[in-house]
């Protein structure tokens, strides 16, 4: 029977085999190498590799890689809680209460993402360096590979400040019909690499593109001066951040609102942005996607309705307060533990049903960037009136009575500014790297140098800005005032760094920023023990009402070793070669 059968089989590929070509087809609707040679060819692999910048596209979730990192950077801080209700998304209650396991399905799908995305990158790379493309200047040619070494650098760096050991992937490594070939270790310390891809950027890119979005010399240098900060190499990020502050022509915008608006995307703040657009023939994918579960919870609000994630906490919206100077209630301990913002909460309407009274108290003043960065009752939400409470919120016992609003979108934009059949998916753009942020890096340089004074030059600058933006609603109680000559000398560099510190908190809220910034500055355990102590009990408003907190914090701790993640475990088991594990799980795990 089985001899039957092989005849048979033999002379069916004898008579398939006669066709022309019948060994050279290729698999349907895949591109291959031959191809892809020509301009192109490598503008297309190029766009691919942008494309993952916002975080979606690869793997099977829209969130675990949203660009703005707001599980990863927000949700495990003391900038918001997850949000939503007890049930949905317990994968990232594990995260936020600090019950870490390998296995965390978000780990993964970030850590795919990730290196899904470097695969595109090393691709361009090696598609622009084969001499069967002949249809493209040596200069173009560069251009490409240095804004593919960008984005590689960009990817590696999400990597490094996730899980401190990964693998750097080169092209030389990439073989996509080989697997196998970047299967190596984690031992080596990449940063080197990351400097370098940095580096050829810088020295390679245009100072301006004419489309918007693509990678620029001063994108690169910003980018080099931040992976230089993270590793404390305070003279050296200075050098590089101090070129783009006095030579890249960008400047803060007047108003700090304008960062956060479609209409002003792309503005002269503006150093790298992720490109969002909606209406434009898809089905909505090319918006914000990432953010699609943070938006409030009814169908009269923006996003109409769904899924109330990433609410900020009652920690952040404290630190908002000034005082009679319009200072923030900072001390001098760089780890937070001399301030006394969270001594007592703003007025809120924490444990009030939006059908019952409430009246907001405006005794104490506030930092004029809160309401720009918060929804909370009583005050104006962008063009859609007074924020109304609890109507808004999924379940606010569990998820507080706050709102995020630097993604929102003003309703008389609605349409023009979200997809047609989704008004979660916005092309209000994400700004990766902004001026403003290049300032707070030198003052924190100067800081770290000893250079007290210039610190608080820059930190002004920002605050003056802010000082001068318009209020989000006049009704509320607002101070903001600069640090008087001296005060950083005066008070000394532990106060000096922590009110730079601060100063990062406020002007970046609610941007995914906050736990990278603890880790690097060494002072995640201690500020984020201190916060869930204090967000796990009953606290006072400024009225003198209980506020009940969030009771499912009781017990929780950060340990040593969150200021990495776990590798997920699936990885570790997939990177085996000759019988062996080529990745190592970070310690703790």
């Amino acid at each position: 029977m089985k001899k039957i059968t092989l005849l048979l089989a033999l002379v069916i590929i004898m008579a398939v085999g006669c066709q022309k070509n019948f060994l050279e087809v290729g698999p349907q609707g895949v591109a291959s190498g031959e191809q892809l040679k020509s301009k192109t060819g490598v503008n297309a692999l190029l766009v691919g590799a942008y494309s993952l910048l916002d975080g979606v596209g690869s793997g099977t979730t829209q969130w675990h890689g949203s660009v703005d990192n707001w599980v990863f950077g927000g949700v495990v801080s003391d900038d918001s809680y997850k949000g939503t209700d007890a049930g949905d998304q317990p994968e990232q209650s594990f995260l936020e209460q600090y019950n870490w396991l390998s296995d965390n399905t978000h780990l993964r799908g970030k850590w795919q993402h990730l290196y899904d995305a470097i695969s595109r990158c090393n691709e361009t790379i090696q598609i622009a360096n084969d001499p069967a493309v002949k249809d493209m200047t040596a200069s173009e040619k560069t251009i490409a590979l240095a804004e593919a070494r960008f984005l590689r650098g960009h990817y590696h760096f999400e990597a490094k400040k996730m899980w401190g050991n990964v693998p750097y992937l080169d092209e030389k490594m990439y073989d996509r019909g080989n697997p196998s070939g970047v299967l190596v270790t984690n031992t080596v310390d990449i940063w080197p690499q990351i400097e370098a891809d940095f580096k050829f950027a810088a020295e390679n890119l245009p100072a301006t593109q004419t489309q918007k979005g693509r990678a620029t010399k001063w994108a690169a240098k910003t980018y080099l001066g931040k992976t230089l900060l993270f590793q404390k190499k305070w003279a050296a990020a200075k050098a590089e951040l101090l070129d783009v502050y006095t030579n890249s022509g960008k400047s803060l915008v007047t108003q700090y609102h304008d960062n956060y608006r479609t209409v002003t995307n792309n503005n002269r703040e503006s150093i790298f942005e992720v490109q969002f657009s909606i209406n434009d023939g898809t089905t909505g994918g090319n918006g914000n996607k990432g953010a699609t579960l943070n938006w409030p919870y009814t169908s009269t609000s923006p996003g109409r309705g769904c899924c109330g994630f990433y609410q900020p906490s009652h920690n952040l919206v404290n630190a908002f307060k000034t005082d009679a100077e319009g200072l923030p209630l900072i001390g001098a301990a760089v780890d937070g533990s001399a301030d006394t913002y969270n001594k007592e909460d703003i007025s809120n309407d924490q444990g009030l049903k939006f059908s019952e009274a409430f009246t907001l108290d405006n005794t104490v003043s506030v930092d004029t960037r809160l309401d720009w960065t918060v929804g909370r009752r009583g005050v104006n939400f962008l063009d859609w009136g007074k924020m109304p409470g609890s109507s808004w919120v999924r379940d606010q016992l569990y998820g507080g009575p706050f709102t995020g609003k630097k993604w929102m979108y003003y309703v008389g934009e609605e349409n023009s500014t979200t997809h047609a059949t989704d008004r979660r998916s916005v092309n209000n753009n994400f700004r990766l790297l902004k001026f403003s942020s290049v300032i707070l890096w030198l003052a924190e340089c100067e800081a770290e140098l000893g250079s007290l004074d210039k610190a608080q030059e820059y930190v002004n600058m920002i605050r003056e800005r802010a000082q001068k933006s318009a209020s989000q609603d006049a009704t509320v109680n607002t101070k903001v005032g600069l640090y008087p000559a001296g005060r950083f000398t005066s008070n000394g560099a532990a106060f000096a760094k922590n009110a730079v510190h601060m100063e990062q908190r406020l002007e970046f809220a609610m941007e995914g920023h906050r736990f990278f910034d603890l880790v690097r500055w060494g002072i995640a355990e201690k500020v984020l023990n201190d916060y869930v102590k204090a967000e796990s009990v009953s606290g006072k408003d400024n009225t003198g009402r209980v506020i009940t907190k969030r009771s499912y914090l009781v017990g929780k701790t950060f340990l040593p070793k969150h200021n990495l993640y776990p590798i997920p475990a699936d990885e570790i088991l997939n990177s085996q070669k000759e019988g062996k594990t080529v990745l190592t799980q970070n310690p703790g795990y």
